[in-house]
């Protein structure tokens, strides 16, 4: 049958992989055209084609509970279980942004706690705008690590009910994985060191050179020259120069006028 798990299929997390997907949500996507129609005899080869042609992510929308085509190609991958080297190639495919979501939403359902924090992690610094379809079939605006923080943080993405991821913290204290380093981190790290830097040069451009410090210093060869001993001279008038008192005017002309009548 067309919607049957192909023999040779691993078991995920103890279940065939599609009931990974709700029954209901799986029932609407057997029926859906888009899946009769696009992915009917689906290869992994071919999944590549059908991904390259994706325009939008999301799950179901609408009353009828209709699935966009992001929702039935990872169905078809969960179908056929495509090999992990495939996968691994769809999240670094960077021409194609919505090939790399594909192959991160199976990556996030089929593989391990490290290999989602080893090869998702990376996508973070991924900072393009991808369209998302809403329950009500209203289109908004995300971007690329925004879908990836999800996967790794929230329960369930596009209507399917992601499984329990382990711990971070508790994969490095069992020195399985080794400690994120973030791009911003980096920056910081380099905006720091060229602060630094200078720093550097500023106190190295204050200190003097030899030269100048050589010119400052006095000659101790020449012979000192003796004081000079500068008097300055005072402002105040000398006490024969002082003016004297009206009084002592008025007395004096009084004198004068009387030996004259004489």
């Amino acid at each position: 049958m067309a919607n049957r798990t192909v023999k040779d299929a691993h078991s995920i997390h103890g279940t065939n992989p599609q009931y990974l997907v709700e029954k209901i949500i799986r029932t609407r996507i057997y029926e859906s055209k888009y899946w009769k129609e696009e992915c009917f005899g689906l290869t992994a080869e071919l999944v590549v084609d059908k991904a390259m042609e994706l325009k939008y992510v999301g799950g179901v929308y609408g009353g009828n509970i209709k699935p966009t085509p992001f929702l039935c190609l990872t169905l078809k991958m969960l179908q056929i279980q495509p090999e992990k080297d495939i996968i691994v190639e769809f999240i670094k495919n960077e021409d194609f942004k919505y090939v790399r979501m594909l192959g991160a939403l199976y990556m996030r359902l089929t593989g391990t706690a490290i290999d989602c924090y080893k090869y998702l992690e990376p996508l973070y610094n991924d900072y393009r705008k991808i369209k998302s379809q809403n329950r009500n079939g209203e289109f908004e605006l995300m971007h690329v690590d925004e879908f990836i923080d999800e996967l790794l943080h929230e329960e369930r993405v596009c209507d399917i009910i992601l499984p329990r991821l382990q711990k971070r913290y508790v994969l490095e204290e069992a020195e399985q994985l080794e400690p994120r380093v973030s791009a911003l981190e980096e920056d910081m790290d380099d905006v720091e060191s060229s602060e630094e830097e200078e720093e550097e040069d500023e106190k190295l451009e204050r200190i003097p050179s030899p030269d100048h410090r050589r010119r400052g210093y006095r000659d101790l060869d020449k012979p000192r020259r003796s004081p000079v001993v500068r008097y300055r001279r005072s402002r105040s008038r000398s006490p024969r120069r002082r003016s004297r008192s009206p009084k002592r005017r008025r007395s004096k002309k009084s004198h004068k006028k009387s030996r004259r009548n004489e």
